[in-house]
């Protein structure tokens, strides 16, 4: 196709030798048209994020793409071009996060995407294309967490709200939409030394050493928390299942602590604990607009801005490295175009 057409994207590829070893790798690419998949709304994007699982399909980690090679990208904030779903018309702002995006199609760390139109968000007024990257697929996580709790009956009148994996994207904005709200949130972390002014700046009343939670405990120890949001998993998720209260809500968003939930049933049969769970990538499109409507209208953009980092395509790599590391707190801004 013409030269017009060609634009940067990071993609993500498998290779496998004689033996029959595949090896997953990254890199950035001048791709064009051609390349993407079918979709009736064509994008041309100005932010994309890097969550956790941008981190993982970037640095060549299974679990994340299944399909090759692939865009990489979990979110698209961008203006329309062009459009043949009659919802959707040139110019406007539109968001979409997961959705398949970075997994089973081709996602947002490009200057153009092509996705269908059903799963997409109008640009909430109000809120910049920037800071809609800066939520990202994390803040809408966040909030779907946030709207399981109260759909389970949770109230700023009902008791202290844990939030564990509380420095990331997920945690971080949790706590601050928790804590606008009128919640008293503790935020579970393992750098209390290094990020407890940065988590109290985000509204977090109380920290909690994550070492207290990583290990395996008893399946029923001393209540403490009306609910949770966890993006951790594994022991973690078992722990705070075990010390949440009586008709206690639970939402788990993540695993970055592993896939595993080695607990038993006690604490939903004897204390009637809710265990929720949280999918942004399939989420229905009413659920999607309610969710960025409460992100407009309930997240504290000021304060967005201060735990937001921007970066350039090039080095997406770099922040994919860090985030897995551990060593990345906020939210990270890729300008597609940089």
């Amino acid at each position: 196709m013409g030269i017009e057409t060609q634009f940067r994207a990071i993609v993500v590829d498998r290779t496998e030798d004689a033996e029959g070893k595949k090896t997953q790798s990254s890199a950035l690419r001048l791709v064009d048209d051609g390349f993407l998949m079918p979709g009736d709304v064509t994008v041309a994007v100005d932010y994309s994020g890097i969550n956790y699982k941008d981190g993982l399909a970037l640095m060549g980690r299974p679990g994340v793409v299944r399909v090759w090679p692939l865009i990489a990208g979990i979110d698209v904030v961008g203006t329309v071009e062009s459009s043949t779903d009659p919802r959707w018309s040139a110019g406007d702002r539109v968001i979409l996060n997961g959705a398949g995006l970075g997994e089973t199609h081709h996602g947002g760390l490009a200057e153009r995407a092509r996705v269908s139109g059903a799963s997409l968000v109008r640009l909430p007024a109000g809120i910049s294309a920037k800071r809609a990257a800066a939520i990202g697929t994390a803040g809408f996580t966040a909030m779907l967490s946030v709207l399981a709790l109260e759909r389970g009956g949770i109230t700023p009148d009902s008791g202290d709200i844990l939030v564990t994996g509380a420095a990331g994207g997920v945690g971080s904005i949790a706590i601050a939409v928790l804590a606008a709200r009128g919640f008293r949130v503790h935020a579970s972390t393992g750098r209390a030394d290094e990020l407890g002014g940065y988590l109290r700046g985000l509204g977090a009343a109380a920290l909690v050493d994550r070492r207290t939670l990583g290990d395996a405990g008893k399946p029923l120890q001393a209540q403490h928390w009306a609910a949770a949001i966890d993006s951790v998993g594994s022991a973690t998720l078992a722990n705070v299942l075990a010390q949440v209260n009586y008709g206690g809500v639970v939402a788990a968003c993540g695993l970055a602590q592993g896939p595993d939930l080695p607990t038993t049933v006690m604490p939903f049969i004897l204390r009637a604990v809710s265990l929720i769970g949280i999918n942004s990538v399939e989420a229905p499109l009413p659920l999607r607009e309610q969710a960025w409507g409460r992100l407009a209208a309930d997240l504290d953009l000021g304060l967005l801005d201060g735990l937001t980092e921007q970066i350039g395509l090039e080095e997406a790599f770099g922040a994919a490295e860090r985030i897995l590391a551990g060593t990345i707190h906020g939210r990270t801004v890729v300008d597609v175009r940089q």
